[in-house]
């Protein structure tokens, strides 16, 4: 059986993968959508929702789930005389359908055709996904004559008042896209025949995430050993040569074959099944004077500023955590979460310097915490000689880490989270609450944000965001320790 009809969006797959595209038709059922893929489409309807502000006086093509009816009122659209403006405008043709984001027809009957992203930049689908509208459009006489991207302008700084012009950059890609038209015949052609037969036996590969992520890449991938070569750092060509090759396991592979150092530091300390921990880890912490600063910003980015100032997915702090340890075990908690109601940056800014003092390091895991404090620091330059300072104090854990040590059981990874159970496994992130990771963190926040979150609801988020924070300097405390004093637990 096959498809009654190909969508755009069938056809991507397709140029993406050809097993894609068949699973997505015949076993959709397997499909897997990760948080992030979830949370990319919410971004992509709230930019979309404000590309129709930036096209006043149009009409919105609604049903979405009844086919027909999106079908008929757009042709009722089209029909009338004169100028008109359709957002998710539905057309079919020769069994191809679209939705398109915006469709402009002006008083001399010349289509403008408007794809909107919530990218920064054009992608080479962009140009795939432009193409599939404008050969139905031709075919039904609509060709357009200006086939444009929206994507978001991250220089933007949204001037408040709920004006958002100049949000988005409109990228003329008419040129490009119509060397492709003669091309669809032979996609759509090439999709119907795949649909028809049996599976693709395609294996896994590069094409899994790009442009991106399959929801059938866990149906896909086949059982794992508890060392896969997959998890190799750096990935790359040597791990899909590794596969083509026979070889899943790490500890497989072959002395020497890796290239990469990393990648065989990872090989022989999986192959001895015990941890390694240079020297110079715990020389370089012991000799680090206290007080000790153990500090973790929280962040929320929004493609559509909502405070004045700000840029799109700019991150922007409401929270922040920080252990401080005036001697050896000696601990202090300190921390800072916004209450969802005006922009926290500058109290997040004032609060935290009167937490770190004028003096002693400032640790941190990765230098996220430094672009934060720069970002800070350009908004508020009064409080910018003292953020200045703070930065300058930054003592970065994460690559004396990755210089220094490796647990078979990080599997490939040095984040905060790969890296603790080896060193301190009573701590673990899987007790927490609802918040585990950065990005629940920012969606609790928003949460917190909106009015009609009730108070009980509110509080709850609240808690689960203190005690995530707390984990992550706790977290450092326990690190920092542990190779200071050459401690590492067994593989």
């Amino acid at each position: 059986m096959t498809a009654r009809y190909l969508s755009k969006s069938k056809v991507l797959a397709g140029w993406q993968c050809r097993k894609r595209l068949w699973l997505e038709v015949h076993a959709p059922e397997h499909a897997r959508y990760s948080a992030a893929t979830e949370r990319a489409l919410g971004i992509g309807h709230e930019v979309g929702e404000l590309a129709r502000r930036l096209f006043p006086g149009g009409t919105l093509i609604g049903h979405d789930g009844e086919l027909g009816a999106a079908l008929a009122q757009t042709a009722a659209q089209v029909a009338r005389p004169g100028p008109l403006t359709l957002y998710e405008a539905t057309f079919r043709h020769e069994g191809v359908l679209i939705r398109a984001d915006v469709l402009v027809r002006d008083a001399a009957g010349r289509v403008r055709l408007v794809e909107v992203k919530a990218s920064t930049g054009v992608k080479p689908v962009n140009h795939i996904d432009c193409a599939v509208q404008a050969w139905v459009l031709a075919g039904l006489g609509l060709a357009p004559e200006r086939i444009e991207l929206g994507h978001i302008d991250n220089r933007f700084v949204y001037p408040g008042g709920d004006d958002y012009e100049g949000l988005l950059v409109f990228v003329d890609l008419t040129d490009k896209v119509l060397t492709l038209l003669d091309e669809v015949p032979r996609w759509l052609a090439e999709d119907r025949a795949v649909l028809a037969g049996e599976m693709p036996g395609i294996r896994i590969g590069p094409q899994c995430r790009n442009p991106y992520e399959c929801a059938f890449l866990p149906y896909c991938t086949p059982p794992q050993p508890h060392y896969p070569v997959s998890r190799l750092p750096g990935g790359g060509k040597a791990v899909w040569r590794l596969l083509e090759e026979g070889i899943d396991d790490i500890r497989d592979v072959p002395p020497g074959y890796l290239g990469n150092e990393r990648q065989e530091w990872v090989r022989r300390v999986t192959v001895a099944g015990q941890a390694e921990l240079r020297p110079a880890a715990g020389e370089a912490l012991r000799a680090l004077p206290w007080p000790r600063y153990y500090f973790d910003f929280e962040t929320v980015a929004f493609p559509v500023p909502v405070w004045a100032g700000t840029r799109p997915y700019q991150p922007l702090p409401f929270q922040w955590s920080c252990h401080v340890e005036s001697a050896p075990g000696v601990l202090e908690h300190r921390e800072f979460l916004a209450d969802g109601g005006e922009a926290p940056m500058r109290r997040c800014a004032e609060t935290l310097l009167e937490a770190l003092g004028d003096e002693g390091p400032v640790m941190v895991y990765t230098n996220y915490e430094a672009g934060v404090l720069k970002t800070l620091a350009g908004m508020y330059p009064d409080l910018a000689p003292r953020l200045e300072a703070v930065a300058a104090r930054l003592f970065d854990l994460h690559p004396l880490v990755r210089a220094n040590y490796y647990h078979p059981d990080m599997l490939g990874s040095w984040s905060i989270k790969a890296v603790l159970p080896t060193l301190a496994p009573d701590l673990s992130y899987a007790a927490l609450g609802e918040v585990q990771e950065g990005n629940a963190a920012s969606d609790a926040f928003q949460e917190i944000m909106a009015p009609e979150t009730p108070a009980g609801r509110r509080a709850s988020l609240r808690r689960d965001l203190s005690r995530y924070c707390a984990l992550d300097t706790l977290a450092m405390v326990r690190l920092a320790g542990a190779l200071a004093a050459g401690s590492a637990v067994a593989g």
